[in-house]
């Protein structure tokens, strides 16, 4: 009697993401532990530096010029936070910041969605010259152009004011390149048929075309705020008055006549992120919904 072979089992598929494709990683437990531990120490490597900011503000400068790599070498003050709000006119400075980047922010989004659509959607003369003369200015370092643009300052009298923070730093050219390729994956039937409807261009973008593009347009507003929020090197070659200094600018000027004082160095540093770590926790779903929907976090 002859044995009969067993039946075949079905081969059992590969794992798969959300979006459909094989994880690299395998299935089972191991590899699940071996990437939740990888995590874990990229995770601490990064707060690493954070951490040691707070240890080293809540600290008075006595303790920290002990020797030896403790973070933590003496009791817990807040001196340093005590001397630089005593000294410095916080929150004033914050509330310009908060001003300037919100502008620059609004400004600067409704500029390049502009002409990233005209890129994008335009048959005017001379387009992929501009074009190209936009993408070339991207390459551009910001340095080259203090003295041009604070010589123009200084020709319009707008030194020592809001507008000469603000203006040059709504010219956003890699903003506008971002935009103008997410519009050319906008389908064109949609606009084609708003026309047929007797839309006009500009109501074909606004009621078309910037619905669709709301998680680019997300991505670039938080991009640029926080640009324009940790922006340093502008704001303090254009403005003198205390009155109009941002948070950076104002709080590098708090400085002791001993030399250098880490904690208060650090206690500033801290002060000045604190606003954006705000943001971050009250639209952290937005912005992580934002860069991942576009792609803007890598490639």
């Amino acid at each position: 009697m002859s044995a009969t072979a067993p039946p075949l089992r079905p081969r059992r598929p590969a794992p798969r993401d959300a979006a459909g494709s094989p994880l690299l990683l395998g299935h089972g437990r191991l590899p699940r532990v071996l990437a939740g531990t990888a995590l874990v120490v990229l995770a601490v490597l990064w707060l690493l530096p954070f951490v040691w900011a707070i240890a080293t503000s809540v600290q008075s400068e006595q303790d920290l010029s002990k020797p030896g790599l403790s973070p933590v070498k003496g009791a817990f003050t807040l001196e340093a936070y005590r001397e630089i709000l005593e000294r410095g006119n916080v929150p004033v400075w914050a509330f310009n910041s908060f001003l300037i980047a919100a502008l620059v922010t609004v400004i600067t989004v409704a500029v390049s969605t502009l002409a990233a659509y005209g890129f994008s959607r335009g048959t005017f003369r001379g387009r992929r010259a501009l074009l190209a003369v936009t993408v070339a200015a991207i390459m551009v370092p910001p340095q080259l152009l203090v003295v041009p643009l604070f010589r123009q300052m200084l020709l319009f009298d707008l030194v020592d004011t809001y507008a000469a923070v603000i203006l040059p730093q709504v010219v956003a050219p890699m903003m506008v390149f971002i935009l103008k390729r997410f519009f050319d994956g906008v389908p064109r039937e949609l606009e084609e048929a708003a026309r047929s409807d007797g839309a006009s261009e500009f109501r074909v973008f606004r009621s078309v075309v910037l619905p669709l593009s709301r998680p680019i347009v997300a991505a670039v507003s938080i991009f640029v705020f926080i640009g324009a929020w940790n922006n340093f090197m502008w704001p303090f070659i254009v403005t003198n008055d205390p009155d109009l200094m941002t948070l950076p600018v104002g709080l590098a000027t708090v400085k002791d006549a001993y030399g250098i004082q880490y904690a208060q160095a650090m206690a500033s540093a801290l002060l000045a992120a604190l606003p954006l770590i705000v943001v971050f926790l009250v639209f952290q779903r937005r912005i992580v919904d934002s860069v991942a929907t576009t792609g803007l976090g890598g490639s």
